[in-house]
Order: structure tokens, then C-alpha cells, then sequence
């Protein structure tokens, strides 16, 4: 799977969104770019399992070294290595290990019950604390301190994603 040619912005506020895990697994899946596959990283020391898919946007590099993350809010899971064209409505900003490592908060285009869909205010107050709170503890049991600094709304993923996509072009670049 070459992800080379995939741009992280297809368009004006949307996100081409690389499913590594789906929605309620403790399997930790990445993306395995010399072989251009999906891998099994590791499996989640805690109980807790992922809220929502779980992945990246392709083409760029975030402040950890990493892509950007990115969860997608869907009815049902995906697969690992599923590619959704997103549109972004918000940032979890955290630091996991004392780096930032904010992640992008998504709604599908291609559900048309989710259409309406503009703002982390439009989601309960009560889902995004459970994302929050799965990201404040899955770490726990393995000894690596995750800050939550909270949502930011879509504002502010613009500016996110055009320094994580700038930053991997200077890398290729290299």
C-alpha cells in the first residue's frame, strides 16, 4: 500500500484518514511503511479499548515524529488499512511523554447522517470526555504519562494540519 501519492487534504475542510485500529479493539495496529502494510505494534496493557477508529493522515508529520493522528466517529468499525475521506471537527490536544501529540476529531462524509455535523459542540459533552478519559489511561499500566489539555474546535485544525503537512514535505525534501 503506497500512501505516497494520497494528499493529506483532499479538499477545503476534509481529510484523507488511514484506519489502523478499529473502534473497540485493544490491538494496537500501525502502519508499516518499508513494507507498506498494516503491523500489530502491540496489544493495550489496560482493559480500556479504542472509542472510535483509529489512524493517521497520510502525508504528514506531527511534533512526536509520527503522522498526525486522527479518529473518526463512525456507527460501525471500519479495518485496519480502510481509507475515509473525513471532515475535522476538532482537536484533542495531549502531550504523551512530555511531546505534543494532538489528535484530529473526524465525522465521515460518506455518512449523510452525520452531514450536519461542523463542531465538537455538536458531540456530547459526555463522548468526548470518554475519548479523553481513554486517552488519559490506556497508557497507564505501561509507565507513560499522557497530559490531556483538552478539545480545541475546528478552528483550530487548519493550522494543525498545515504544519504537519509542511513538516513532512521538508522531510522528504531531506
Amino acid at each position: 500500500m503506497d500512501l505516497s501519492s494520497l494528499l493529506p487534504s483532499p479538499s477545503p475542510g476534509l481529510v484523507n484518514l488511514l484506519v489502523e485500529i478499529p473502534a473497540g479493539s485493544r490491538n494496537k495496529y500501525e502502519y508499516f511503511d518499508e513494507a507498506g502494510v498494516m503491523a500489530l505494534d502491540r496489544v493495550l496493557h489496560s482493559s480500556v479499548r479504542y472509542p472510535f477508529d483509529y489512524g493517521f493522515i497520510p502525508n504528514t508529520l506531527a511534533e512526536d515524529g509520527a503522522p498526525l493522528d486522527a479518529m473518526v466517529i463512525m456507527e460501525e468499525p471500519t479495518f485496519a488499512g480502510c481509507l475515509i475521506r473525513a471532515r475535522p471537527i476538532g482537536v484533542l490536544d495531549m502531550h504523551d511523554s512530555g511531546a505534543y501529540d494532538g489528535k484530529l476529531l473526524c465525522v465521515p462524509v460518506a455518512d449523510p447522517r452525520q452531514r450536519s455535523i461542523s463542531s465538537i459542540r455538536q458531540i456530547s459533552a459526555s463522548q468526548l470526555e470518554d475519548v479523553a478519559e481513554f486517552f488519559r489511561t490506556y497508557k497507564n499500566l505501561e509507565g507513560r504519562v499522557v497530559d490531556i489539555g483538552g478539545w480545541r474546535d475546528s478552528e483550530a485544525v487548519e493550522p494543525l494540519l498545515e504544519t504537519c503537512a509542511k513538516a513532512a514535505q521538508v522531510k522528504l525534501k531531506k
